[in-house]
């Protein structure tokens, strides 16, 4: 899987692609994450990329001229499978997005500053526009480091235990059920007694009502 991100600010998305699973993803050969700076797409000689809005107001607005020049410089090289923007008023990120993005082959994903970017960016390139939730962040990077490594932890030989990805929250629309480690008991506080059973086909069955409960308690809107 390869994954371009288009930003005026590359360099907030470095640290976050260079450690832990994100790190052991790309050593691995198992994605590629390339980082693009708008701003050398930009034809002024300032490498200006905002201007002020038509009919007046508040905040300046992404250009677009050097997003649109830098878009089709990358589809003149490849194909790709979905053009992404994060915008605030976008689908809200779910694990099914995650799930198929994970399927892609190549996927752009651009991040917004300022008020957003000109709409015609919107209309004729963008294919998908994802929010991390109801709220604004001062730019769009990262709610793509967010959606970035909710795919890549998905990309077949990521993960060294891959089943483990599908037994996290939100994977069958339930929350996970609640897990332990050792030591069995700690300060008089003790693990459930059937987690110690070795009766798989029980843990399983308290694994599910557990989980089904704790989606009742804190998250009933997922089984809506």
């Amino acid at each position: 899987m390869r994954i371009d991100i288009l930003s005026i600010l590359p360099q907030l998305l470095e640290s976050p692609f260079s450690d832990s699973i994100m790190k052991r993803a790309q050593e691995k050969g198992c994605v590629e994450i390339h980082l693009h700076d708008i701003r050398k797409y930009s034809l002024d000689k300032h490498h200006k990329v905002d201007d002020y809005q038509y009919g007046g107001g508040a905040g300046m607005v992404m250009s677009i001229e050097p997003i649109a020049r830098l878009i089709e410089k990358l589809k003149s090289e490849r194909d790709y499978d979905e053009i992404i923007y994060m915008t605030p008023d976008g689908e809200v990120l779910e694990q099914t997005h995650c799930n198929q993005f994970s399927l892609l082959k190549n996927i752009i994903i651009l991040c917004g500053h300022y008020k957003g970017v000109d709409e015609r960016i919107r209309e004729h390139f963008i294919t998908k526009e994802i929010s991390i939730g109801s709220y604004v962040l001062s730019g769009g990077e990262l709610a793509a480091a967010v959606l970035v490594d909710a795919i890549v932890r998905l990309v077949p030989g990521v993960l060294n235990n891959e089943t483990s990805a599908l037994t996290d929250s939100f994977q069958d629309k339930l929350l996970s059920p609640p897990i332990y480690t050792r030591p069995p008991e700690y300060n008089n506080w003790k693990v459930p007694p059937i987690l110690l059973s070795g009766n798989q086909p029980e843990i399983e069955k308290w694994r599910e009502e557990q989980s089904l409960n704790r989606t009742k308690k804190r998250r009933p809107d997922l089984l809506d």
